[in-house]
This record gives C-alpha cells, structure tokens and sequence, in this order.
C-alpha cells in the first residue's frame, strides 16, 4: 500500500500518574516465587521493565480516549467539520454495545457527518487504524481522520496476581501468565489528515501487511470464565519465533514497497514488548540497534498504544530532523506482523 497524500498532522499521549514497580508485581507473590526457588528481580531482568502506568479503578476506555482526542482536535487547528472518520482501536472497550467510539464522539461533540467504529487486532489495532484512514485520505473519501486508543492494565495485573498467588511451586506453571506482567496503560490520539489540508509533521509514504493466522492461538485473552475479572495466557517462547519469522518475510516486503535500504532509514520504533524481543527482532531483521527509540523501561507494553506512544514520545524527544526516514514496526498476537514507511517533514 502507497500513499501520496497522507499526513500525520499530530500524535498526543497520556498516561496515568499510578505507577507499579516491577518489583512492586513481584512482591504481591513474593512467597510463590521463593517456593519456587524463583527471585524477585526476576521480571526487570527478562524484560527490561522497570514500572510501568495503571489507571484508577473507575477506567473507562472512552473517557481516556476522549480526553486525549478533544485535546489533540483543539490544538490542531484542524475543524471538526473537516474529521470524517473517528476510530477506537483499543483492545479494551467501555463495552460491546454501543461501540466505544459513540461515546468518544460525544465526549469530544464532532458532528453527525463523522463515521465512527471501533477497530481491534490486539496490539496492532491502532497501526491497523492508520491504515484504514490513510487508504480513505488517499482515496478521496474523507479528508481527515482522528484515531484513538486508551488501554488500561490494571484488572489483567490485579487478576495475575491472584492466579499466581494459586499456583503450584511449578516454574512451568508460572510461564503462561508472565508477559500479562509486562502490560502497561495508556491513552493515545492521532490526527492524519490529506497533505492538501496541511503538511503535518510527518508523511505517511508506504504500509506492509503479513498475517499467520495458524498461530491464532499462541496468545489468547478474555473474561474468565470464573467471573474473575480478565485473563491472558501466552507461550510466549514459541510466539517470539513465530513473529520473528513474520517479521522476517513482512521486512522484505517492506524494503521491496519502499525502495529504502538500511542505510537510508533513519530510526526504527518496534513495538514496545520487552528488550529480548526487541533484540531478537532487531538481530534478525539486520537492523542497527543504534536506531531505535525505545520507551518499554518505563512504560511496558501498552498493548494497542505501544507503538503509537513511541512515536508520540519520539516527537516529544525531538529525535527527527528533517526529511528523516523512520520505520513503524509491529508484530501483533493472531499472528500480524505490519510495518510502516514514513518521513519526518
């Protein structure tokens, strides 16, 4: 997929102000790790995450989503009349009727005109999102498009916690439920609007897509059946290969679609997972670490705001200069590996 026309206007994070600790994780099962001949420290270790944000116990994903897209529409410049697609692509949602992004709408009061939907593919739903839009920018169909997310991972955390608490003194058994100790919180809004309308901070250029669906099941989240609140269980070994291969092959596509070598890509932003998959992809794609800009310490895998987050802390960083060429990379549970071309203005 090529776009001549697309602009990222703008990109807004938020984050919460409640931070946990890995070691803060780590403590609430303190006397199943030592059962376990097992240390706490053990999760910075592994992942390289340090804390990451949890929003308070009253979340709503609208409320977030909306807050941080009424404030990136109002210092845009942009006229909600001119926004004729608005996008939730959050994992979590308020419910699953009506679509979250009806109360967005109404919480940031675009006009009747705009289409609103929610859109999921795990933690890729908002590269998935920008996709969309652009392929409608590009079209002629609308002439901007906002995008939000805002994912909160304290109930997936609180109920981990429980369910490792129950475990038996089993290294194996613990397995399944460490990276639900990764997952961070976050809200996220982005506006891509056509070039004509106005040159935004960066140009959307080129979007590649591979999707393995036979490892559908490497990854899979959900209520409990038990009424306990949000579960996820990942073989997390075998979903590290799997998206790597993809990876592999989508990487090929992506220079093949662009035409950039690696020496003509500026930056590298993955999405955040943890610093084993982080080099692991890196190694294997031949990418030069040096590139990449990185915020998994802090913030852990924020799920469908991870990769967006980034980019928006990137901006904040001032890490782009001038026609800089920058790589958007993502591999996402079902298994979908997508990668975006894109080039600061």
């Amino acid at each position: 997929m090529k776009f001549n026309n697309v602009a990222l206007h703008s990109i807004r994070l938020s984050l919460p102000e409640e931070i946990w600790t890995s070691e803060y994780i780590e403590n609430q099962f303190a006397d199943t790790y030592q059962s376990m001949r097992l240390s706490v420290g053990r999760l910075e270790l592994m992942t390289g995450i340090r804390e990451r944000r949890v929003w308070s116990p009253d979340f709503l994903p609208s409320v977030e989503a909306g807050k941080v897209g009424k404030a990136l529409l109002d210092d845009s410049g942009i006229a909600p009349g001119k926004i004729g697609l608005l996008m939730h692509c959050g994992v979590c949602r308020d419910r699953l009727e009506p679509a979250t992004a009806s109360y967005v709408h109404h919480q940031i009061g675009l006009p009747q005109c705009v289409q609103i939907m929610d859109l999921s593919n795990a933690c890729l739903g908002f590269i998935n999102g920008m996709i969309v839009a652009a392929s409608m920018i590009e079209s002629g169909l609308i002439e901007a498009a906002l995008i939000v997310t805002a994912e909160n991972s304290r109930g997936l955390l609180e109920n981990t916690i429980r369910s490792i608490r129950g475990l038996p003194a089993n290294r194996n058994a613990i397995k399944p439920y460490f990276a639900n100790l990764t997952i961070g919180s976050g809200a996220v809004a982005a506006l891509l609007c056509h070039s004509r309308l106005s040159s935004g901070i960066a140009r959307l250029q080129s979007a590649v897509v591979r999707t393995d669906s036979s490892h559908h099941g490497l990854c899979e989240g959900g209520h409990s059946d038990t009424g306990a609140g949000h579960e996820m269980l990942t073989d997390s070994e075998s979903l590290l290969i799997a998206g790597i291969r993809l990876a592999s092959a989508t990487w090929a596509d992506f220079k093949s679609s662009t035409g950039w070598t690696d020496d003509s890509i500026r930056h590298t932003l993955c999405h955040q997972v943890g610093k084993m998959h982080q080099a692991a992809l890196y190694d294997t794609l031949g990418i030069d670490r040096a590139k990449d800009f990185s915020i998994y310490p802090e913030l852990g895998n924020m799920g469908s705001a991870a990769l967006p987050a980034t980019l928006s802390e990137a901006v904040e960083a001032n890490l782009f200069n001038s026609g800089d060429r920058f790589a958007m990379l993502g591999i996402g549970s079902g298994i979908t590996s997508m990668m975006l071309a894109l080039q600061w203005q």
